[in-house]
Parts: structure tokens; sequence; C-alpha cells
């Protein structure tokens, strides 16, 4: 259960500012980032960007791939193959637990 004074890894709750000084980034940068489809940060109803752990997760990933030379369209093909990579590491660790499970509900049949 999540603490109500923790926020979640996907709220936002950082501001454009804080972000991009945790970042280490300015503030043009995460608004071209956004227009890039690098990020999508929250907003509020008034439409001020809230930026989540999750954001700055990758907002930091960003600046590693810029810093080692990859520009920010392949930066998101980067960021595309990664998330395809965990999803297909999740479900290829699920289909090894199923095979284990039923490995061992065969040994007692």
């Amino acid at each position: 259960m999540e603490n109500a004074s923790e926020p979640s890894r996907t709220r936002g709750v950082y501001s454009i500012a804080v972000a991009a000084e945790l970042v280490g980034v300015g503030e043009q940068a995460l608004r071209l980032y956004e227009r890039k489809g690098l990020v999508e940060p929250g907003r509020t109803a008034g439409g001020t960007r809230r930026y989540s752990e999750n954001d700055l997760t990758i907002l930091r990933r960003v600046a590693e791939l810029l810093d080692d030379g990859v520009n920010l369209a392949g930066a998101r093909h980067v960021l595309a193959l990664e998330t395809t990579n965990r999803l297909l590491r999740a479900q290829l660790d699920e289909s090894a637990r199923r095979a284990v499970d039923d490995d061992r509900s065969g040994e007692h049949a």
C-alpha cells in the first residue's frame, strides 16, 4: 500500500524548474524533450507541467545518451528499445517461473 506522505513514482510532483535543477539541464531543454516525445509530464488543471520520479529517471537517461553523442531522435529510439527489452525480459521471467511451477506440480501428480 502506498504511504500518503510518499508520492508514487508516477505522480507528477516536481515543477519544471525543480525538475530541471534535479536533472541538471535547463527548462528549455525539458520543453524540447517533451516536444520530441521523450517525456510526457503530467499537467495540473491549469496546464502547469508536473514531473514524476519516473520522468526524472527518463530525463537523466536522455542526458546520458546526449553526453554519449546520441541525438534526440536516437535517444527516443534507445528509450523505446530499452522499454521493449524490459517488457520482453519480464515476459521471459514469467514464462520461466511458470515452467518451474509446472514442473513442480507435475512431480506431485
